[in-house]
């Protein structure tokens, strides 16, 4: 059985902060074959940018996130220079199932991928 790997997109990210999800653990029921879990470079950049800006609540939500992303030792993955909104639509047609939370972005999406449902559990999209 081949490794599935699942890109988790900035604003799901966001969500385990804002909605005190562990997106990690919710990813278990819903995910009953082998996957890693993935950032695109881009991804790691926007919450760079988010995490030196003021004393605000989104810069210490992308500190705290940039330190999980090295806890969790998720696959910083790197990509040419691009938006990464169609980075990761790309990445969707080539198999990789896309976490994310943002409407525009899930109806660019092939199918399967994975959301948040009431923002607490991860599910998958057919």
């Amino acid at each position: 059985m081949t490794m599935k790997r699942i890109i988790i997109d900035t604003n799901a990210l966001m969500a385990l902060v804002q909605f005190k999800v562990d997106i990690f653990e919710e990813l278990k029921p819903c995910c009953d074959f082998k996957y890693e879990a993935a950032v695109l470079k881009g991804s790691i950049d926007e919450l760079k940018k988010l995490a030196e800006k003021d004393k605000s609540k989104e810069s210490r939500a992308a500190k705290l996130l940039l330190q999980l992303i090295k806890s969790k030792k998720l696959i910083v993955m790197l990509h040419p220079e691009g938006y990464v909104d169609d980075l990761l639509v790309d990445y969707s047609k080539r198999g990789s199932l896309i976490l994310t939370q943002d409407i525009a972005l899930k109806k660019r999406l092939t199918r399967p991928y994975l959301t948040l449902r009431q923002k607490k559990r991860v599910i998958m999209v057919k």
